[in-house]
């Protein structure tokens, strides 16, 4: 190897050095570290002493050590003594520092060692080659020859301290960005810009700074596809990795995250950046220890983050608190503190969003525990087996999930995917007691529902309801055996009974429209008309359009006004809108009991041409409601002793009292009022 080739190699070690972000933007003490950033400005070098008056001013040598720097961090463009030099034998490497190629054309987004277009110089820097160092092997073209120094003079960057060499940046009033992407910078004096490279477009360092474009604005796709470019042609760059890591993370895929973390950190161990990045991916994953030592080891590196380790530290202590609560049945703690740590920054926790589903399965909030549970097996099918080693009370979390998962599946009457879920539980882990116990009890439920079933095919109801109570000794909180059971009551004639096991359904499960309807037609055969009327109205809520359920609610409604003493002679069962031509007609209908809904209309008007097909569906959908039509063209009368000025006017009354009057309403408003007086009218 020629000694132009080690010198360059050199060069390139000096440029790959770490500076450390994380995957948010740093704080103010220490955003603007990494002086090679496309979204850093520049900031004095308190421990170098300078001297510069224009771009190619001198500059004094600086001292290769990085004390008097905040927090012991280096800057782009130092010496520093402890770094070291990629191997010039063997397998070559890019370089194990985590900062990327980027650009220097535009808005200060050159490397922080120098501007390209400078001619200022040092001792140590003009010993260096200028030019896209990639020691993998993978140059994307051939080095061109320098064009002449461009001529136009360097601004400094903005901020009010004494800028040394280093510090010169092409624009002034740089803001800075988001700071989560690493950055290179170089240490030789480059007179060529990207444009003018014979790699423009390919190059490294130009598919990084479109990557960091990209990132800065939020679009971590765009940003994702240039690092991508970027780790294809240096695969074995940290920086590159890191860089991958960061928009991977802003897409949300956390798992292919921490697999382009870890990787870092295996291409660059020493690198605080990497391992801090690592860290926070893996607490919001939930592993904790593995977190642990990564805050521990990027803190070694000067890198850590207090406000990360009082995450971390939050988010065991409630991951702890929520654990000890399941063991001893206490679901209520156990969700509120699975809730909190889930807050506090493991959001996509394999075990906490399987703790916080079990909690809701146990706390009767079924569509809760399920929306949780749907989010947790999408995650769950990619994350690394790494991951899936965590315990919960020495069960595997992958298996725990399968548990949790086979569980609300029961409770849904999903049984034989429950059966599936809880032997794929076993199978992961085969020797734990607790998921043998639970796939024991999922077969016996499973197999006492399907005996159950078949029996009351066969019209053995007797036989049907002891095999549903089999099932009900192992899962007690099952709400579908308990609606199948009180079928089997139903065709018994024991509604008593029924109603005792719909109860039961509906406190497990509130929203169970099969245990309502059959609890409001057992309270019918008990002829308990108020409890009845109740669910019928609550099904008519749920059901609009269901006929069976309206033409019951008006049957309960009729037996109860009834029992009150109340006349019943003229409600009858609508179904068709009424015409209306005189006055006295109008007066009867309107007396009648119930509720009625008045439309005044004319044909000639277009608003009312448009909404009468609305009312006349309107009048199926609610067909306990006597809906009239008044025609004011053929009828003026009629629209005169109700004072109707303008059509379409619509007038409610309940009970031969006017309740509501709408002029000219949408169909929306029209439709919520007439449903509302329906199903209030007992």
């Amino acid at each position: 190897m020629s000694e132009a080739d080690r010198v360059r190699l050199r060069a390139a070690a000096l440029a790959l050095q770490d500076d450390g972000v994380r995957d948010k933007p740093d704080a103010k003490a220490n955003v603007f570290a990494d002086l090679g950033s496309p979204v850093s400005p520049l900031r004095p070098r308190a421990s170098v002493a300078t001297s510069s008056s224009s771009s190619s001013g001198s500059v004094k040598s600086p001292v290769p050590s990085n004390a008097g720097m905040a927090g012991g961090r280096r800057h782009s463009g130092e010496l520093v003594a402890e770094c070291n030099p990629p191997r010039l034998t063997g397998h070559r490497r890019c370089g194990s520092g985590p900062l990327i190629f980027s650009g220097g054309s535009s808005g200060g987004s050159g490397g922080g060692g120098g501007d390209r277009g400078s001619t200022a110089s040092s001792p140590m820097l003009n010993a260096l080659p200028a030019g896209n160092i990639c020691p993998s092997g993978r140059v994307p073209a051939a080095a061109a020859a320098p064009p002449p120094p461009r001529s136009r003079p360097d601004v400094l960057g903005s901020g009010t301290g004494h800028y040394g060499h280093g510090s010169i940046m092409r624009g002034a009033g740089m803001a800075p960005a988001r700071s989560s992407i690493d950055a290179p910078s170089f240490l030789g004096h480059s007179t060529r810009s990207p444009a003018s490279s014979p790699a423009s477009g390919g190059s490294l360092q130009e598919v990084t700074r479109l990557g960091n474009e990209w990132y800065k604005k939020g679009k971590y796709a765009e940003a994702l596809r240039h690092y991508e470019r970027a780790v294809s042609l240096c695969p074995e760059s940290a920086a590159c990795r890191g860089n991958r890591a960061a928009a991977l993370i802003g897409l949300g895929r956390l798992a292919d995250a921490l697999r382009e973390c870890e990787e870092a950190v295996r291409l660059d161990p020493a690198s605080g950046r990497a391992h801090s990045r690592l860290a926070g991916v893996c607490l919001r994953l939930g592993m904790i220890d593995k977190a642990w030592r990564n805050f521990t080891q990027a803190g070694h590196l000067q890198q850590s983050d207090p406000a990360e380790w009082q995450k971390l530290q939050e988010v065991e202590m409630h991951l702890g608190r929520s654990t000890d609560a399941r063991k001893i049945g206490d679901w209520k703690s156990a969700l509120r503190e699975a809730d909190a740590a889930i807050a506090a920054g493991a959001d996509s926790s394999q075990l906490l969003l399987a703790l916080r589903s079990e909690a809701l399965l146990r706390l009767h909030k079924l569509e809760e525990a399920e929306s949780t549970l749907a989010s947790l097996v999408k995650l769950n099918g990619a994350l690394p087996s790494s991951l899936t080693a965590v315990k919960l009370s020495g069960m595997l979390a992958e298996s725990y999930v399968y548990i949790v998962q086979a569980q609300v599946d029961m409770a849904l009457g999903r049984f034989d995917t429950a059966v599936a879920a809880a032997e794929k539980a076993r199978d992961l882990d085969p020797g734990n007691a607790e998921v043998g116990m639970i796939l024991n009890n999922v077969r016996l439920v499973a197999k006492a529902r399907a005996q159950g079933n078949d029996l009351f095919k066969a019209a053995k109801f007797s036989d049907a309801s002891i095999a549903y109570g089999e099932g009900l000794k192992y899962d007690p909180s099952n709400s579908v055996l308990h609606c199948n059971r009180a079928a089997c009551w139903s065709k018994l004639e024991k509604w008593e009974k029924a109603v005792d096991d719909c109860n039961e359904a509906l406190r497990i499960q509130p929203n169970y429209t099969k245990a309502l309807l059959r609890r409001a037609a057992s309270y019918a055969k008990l002829e308990r008309w108020a409890d009845c009327v109740r669910d019928y109205e609550v099904l008519r809520k749920e059901l609009p359009s269901d006929k069976e359920v309206a033409e019951a609610l008006f049957h309960a409604q009729i037996a109860l006004k009834a029992t009150r003493g109340e006349d019943v002679s003229n409600m009858k069962f609508g179904g068709e809108v009424e015409i209306v031509t005189n006055v006295e007609q109008l007066r009867a209908a309107i007396g009648s009991p119930g509720v009625s809904v008045v439309y005044f209309m004319s044909a000639m008007n277009q608003q009312c041409t448009q909404i009468t097909p609305s009312v006349n569906t309107l009048c199926t959908e609610c067909p306990s409601v006597n809906f009239l039509k008044v025609n004011v063209d053929s009828s003026p009368l009629v629209a005169k002793a109700e004072n109707v000025r303008i059509v379409p006017t619509f007038k409610i009354y309940k009970d031969g009292a006017k309740v509501k009057e709408m002029i000219c309403p949408t169909l929306h408003v029209l439709r919520y009022s007439v449903r509302h007086y329906s199903v209030s009218s007992s």
